[in-house]
């Protein structure tokens, strides 16, 4: 875990602000924390600077097409529970019933609860006797909130890089359009059994997902470049991969070089040669080819010449 006043403690040693051991001022610590947001947010925006992609599960409610995701958004679970603080800095968050059809899935954030309910942030992290059900779960924030009504939510993605549906034990390819294709659609509430497509508008603070044709049933899945954490207050931790917070004090020290006057070209190169490699570092661990699954249906058996290749897709072919 990353706590921000140790990431801007280290930022404004490296520019000389500062020495070794001395008392950060309350003033400058606050405005190191709005750069710090901003530089988190602006790496939200750099695909090879996500370390994962989430995958947004819920189910499809019969004859609704639209939905719309983020704090407040109608993509989430709603359930009981509570939360009691545990070991290392963590929470754990334990779930005793859960509304029909909703599932809790690693990633998500948490609102509500009994008194004044989750800390803003609180974040499922990990998996220990639930898994999407009643049990129980790691959250990023140690805290003791009473048992009450809770919900589960996404944060609002930037967009939507790919989807398919489940129904039963198939799934099905959903297929992102933009705006000019979705408005190509002559006939928008036409009735199905399941999306062929999705259209993504992000706006805030929710974002909206419009599905076509409109739905009877199904579980959806999409999948979209993960939104790095802000950081709340100067004592709040976000949990990031290996090798991000050496990033962030470079990166950030970059940043505020001119705010401190700093001109030194010794400082200054050394600090943007540490920001370059570890920046790089970051982006060959998360660089990845395209992976393409494909396959001859050909030489799939076939009896009364009937193939079974239509399992591996769907019956969609590319």
């Amino acid at each position: 875990m990353a706590q921000a006043i140790d990431i801007i403690a280290n930022a404004l040693r490296a520019v000389g602000a500062y020495a070794s051991g001395e008392q950060i001022d309350a003033a400058d610590a606050n405005d190191c924390l709005d750069m710090l947001n901003d530089l988190m947010d602006t790496l939200s925006n750099s695909t090879m600077m996500v370390p994962y992609i989430t995958e947004i599960v819920f189910p499809l409610t019969t004859n609704v097409y639209q939905y719309t995701i983020g704090q407040g958004g109608t993509v989430g679970s709603t359930f009981t529970g509570s939360i009691a603080p545990g070991a290392g800095g963590i929470g754990v968050l334990t779930v005793t019933s859960l509304a029909s059809g909703a599932n809790i899935s690693l990633g998500q954030f948490i609102s509500g609860g009994a008194g004044g309910g989750a800390s803003t942030g609180t974040q499922i992290t990990q998996f220990i006797s639930g898994a999407g059900g009643i049990g129980t779960y790691e959250v990023n924030i140690s805290q003791a909130v009473a048992s009450g009504a809770m919900r589960t939510y996404y944060q609002r993605p930037l967009k939507i890089n790919s989807a398919f549906v489940r129904v039963a034990t198939l799934d099905y390819p959903v297929y992102p359009l933009n705006v000019e294709n979705y408005e190509q659609i002559g006939l928008k509430t036409l009735a199905g059994p399941w999306p062929r497509a999705v259209y993504y508008q992000p706006s805030n603070p929710v974002g909206n997902l419009t599905f076509w044709p409109v739905p009877s049933s199904g579980e959806m899945h999409l999948f979209a470049e993960t939104v790095l954490g802000r950081f709340n207050s100067l004592a709040d931790t976000v949990t990031l991969p290996q090798g991000y917070k050496m990033f962030l004090r470079w990166a950030l020290a970059e940043l505020l070089l001119p705010d401190y006057g700093k001109n030194d070209p010794v400082i200054i190169q050394m600090i943007a040669r540490h920001a370059a490699d570890s920046r790089a570092w970051i982006k060959r661990t998360n660089m990845a080819p395209p992976a393409v699954a494909s396959f001859d249906t050909a030489l799939l058996s076939t009896r009364s010449g009937q193939s079974p290749s239509w399992i591996l897709n769907g019956g969609f072919l590319p």
